[in-house]
């Protein structure tokens, strides 16, 4: 007489195995989502610059890349530096890093420029901050006799000793675009989504901190501002001897839950064409700073940018064919999520 047949033994073990498994690929999956976002990959908010000349030409980044366009830009403009030279660090970055902040590269090259400590461009702490790496970049620029008219490549090539030097010029294109809009000389031409809704980080002060950061304390210090030694803004109670247009009611001191910031615009910084340069370079800025500091609205010179609103497009506020009041063109506005 045959024996009956075991018993199936039962295996819940592989079952919750198979389970965390299930989990562990989901929450990977997510994680890379939200890295995505973060940094400009897949399904995160875009920036894109547009031509002043209205011949088409156009250039869509990540929110990552216009930080650090913008703090390159503003570390230039604020050493005198012309608009070519902005040409130049952006094109180069954008060859050595793609205009991300990497910890890596070749031997021990770092950040935005890949510079390289050990050739004496700094620290690597001082190498990964995108405003010192930018400020040695164009330190070693202005050296270069007559950097402003050499070929691109030339002139960023006597800075970076690269062993690719014609690589600069492909990114010619795309550096132009972003300076002329950087440096303000384009009006309402860089544009990004933002993240309407998103929780502040940090709010107007934080925007402070980064404004005093890429283009120095006098940036806030001419509303009446005066700036500590970690930067950032202590805006003083109002008196009487405080002006009408100064920021003091609209930006309240640290820690008091602002949410605007009343950026003041030089008497005098205007283009040829007199379109307040000076303004439109900080109105960028601040656009392309939105993902990062979670900025809801900037408004200058008659013109609005709403995040999340028509792709972050500039649109007018002031009567269709107005010309812009004197104080819509004295100051930039810069408001923050709640």
């Amino acid at each position: 007489m045959s024996e009956p047949p075991p018993t199936p033994v039962r295996r819940p073990r592989r079952r919750f195995l198979r389970f965390g498994g299930a989990v562990v690929v989901l929450l990977a999956l997510a994680g890379y989502l939200g890295v995505q976002y973060l940094t400009g990959g897949t399904g995160a908010p875009r920036c894109s610059v547009v031509s002043g000349k209205g011949d088409g030409a156009s250039y869509e980044f990540s929110p990552e890349q216009a930080v650090n366009a913008a703090t390159i830009s503003a570390v230039g403009t604020s050493r005198g530096m012309p608009e070519r030279a902005v040409a130049i660090a952006l094109a180069t970055a954008l060859q050595e890093s793609g205009l991300r902040n990497i910890r890596h590269g070749d031997r021990d090259s770092l950040g935005l420029f890949q510079q390289r400590p050990s050739q004496g461009w700094g620290t690597p702490g001082q190498i990964m901050d995108p405003a010192y790496a930018s400020g040695i970049f164009y330190e070693h620029l202005a050296k270069v006799p007559g950097y402003s008219r050499l070929p691109l490549t030339v002139a960023a090539q006597r800075v970076q000793r690269s062993g690719f030097p014609q690589a600069y010029a492909k990114h010619e294109p795309d550096a132009t675009l972003l300076a002329a809009a950087l440096t303000g000389r384009a009006a309402a031409t860089l544009t990004c989504e933002g993240r309407p809704g998103a929780t502040p980080a940090g709010g107007a002060d934080a925007v402070r901190s980064a404004l005093v950061k890429d283009f120095g304390r006098d940036v806030l210090q001419e509303a009446g501002a005066t700036v500590s030694a970690e930067g950032v803004s202590a805006w003083p109670e109002p008196t009487a001897s405080v002006s009408a247009d100064a920021s003091t009611s609209a930006s309240p001191s640290p820690g008091a839950g602002g949410r605007t910031v009343t950026v003041p615009v030089r008497e005098g910084a205007t283009s040829g064409t007199g379109t307040l340069r000076r303004g439109w370079e900080l109105a960028h800025w601040a656009v392309a700073n939105s993902s990062a500091l979670h900025i809801e609205r900037v408004s200058y010179a008659g013109r609005e940018w709403t995040a999340g609103r028509s792709e972050g497009s500039w649109h007018t506020t002031d009567a269709k064919g107005a010309s812009p009041t004197a104080k819509a063109a004295s100051e930039v506005r810069i408001i923050t999520g709640q």
